[in-house]
């Protein structure tokens, strides 16, 4: 009976302490896991610095080598999709610095300019843009519609992302919303080309953006 009585003391003494120095996930919430803190080692690692990654806020002077790994992909493998003609090449590249019209009319182009604006904190002049040669494509039907979503969005002296033109285009504009046509935000599109074409365009081409994209395209090709 001794015997057995210490057996048991044993027993319950082996229990009590496993549950001390095992703690329950679901008393835990600060506690993600389960599993030995050895069997953690690789595993604990990558899930924190996926976590540390997206407290980062999202930084546009980025190095361009992460920059170009983020926005194309297809820089590091050599190519975008199955065919041969959507490789972006130097010489495509070279052909942005003809004029902005060049720039623009290229998707990728047209991707690296906007990163660059957000860097600025300019991008509602590009996203206007944008909008502005969208809404000349609209039906009928949707005119008035979306004539007053951008002219809210960036026109209107109290929007989010205001564009910067003159008092008399600003009121010009709001009149010809009431009665929308497909030309109705032409001035105001043309005031934001020109001024991204004298003022943000030729600091882009000065950029470390542009140049360091340049200078990777002009390296792999030599390879």
């Amino acid at each position: 009976q001794q015997k057995q009585c210490l057996a048991d003391t044993c027993c319950v003494r082996t229990e009590r302490e496993a549950a001390i120095s095992v703690p329950r996930g679901d008393n835990m919430p600060g506690m993600f896991f389960s599993a030995h803190p050895k069997e953690l080692k690789g595993t604990g690692h990558s899930l924190l610095d996926d976590k540390a990654q997206k407290r980062r806020p999202k930084a546009f002077g980025m190095d361009m080598k992460a920059y170009l790994k983020s926005m194309l992909p297809h820089l590091e493998s050599g190519m975008k999709h199955s065919n041969s003609k959507d490789i972006l090449s130097a010489d495509e590249v070279i052909q942005w610095s003809q004029s902005l019209e060049k720039l623009l009319a290229n998707q990728t182009g047209l991707d690296v300019f906007g990163n660059f604006l957000k860097s600025e904190f300019s991008e509602e002049n590009i996203e206007f843009w944008l909008a502005c040669e969208d809404y000349k494509k609209t039906e009928s039907d949707l005119l008035h519609y979306k004539a007053e979503k951008i002219y809210k969005a960036f026109v209107h002296s109290d929007a989010a992302k205001q564009i910067n033109i003159d008092f008399h285009t600003r009121e010009a504009t709001a009149k010809k919303i009431k009665a929308p046509t497909l030309t109705c935000f032409d001035e105001a599109q043309k005031i934001i080309y020109t001024l991204m074409e004298k003022d943000s365009y030729p600091r882009f081409l000065k950029s470390d953006m542009y140049s360091n994209l340049l200078n990777d395209l002009q390296a792999n090709s030599l390879k």
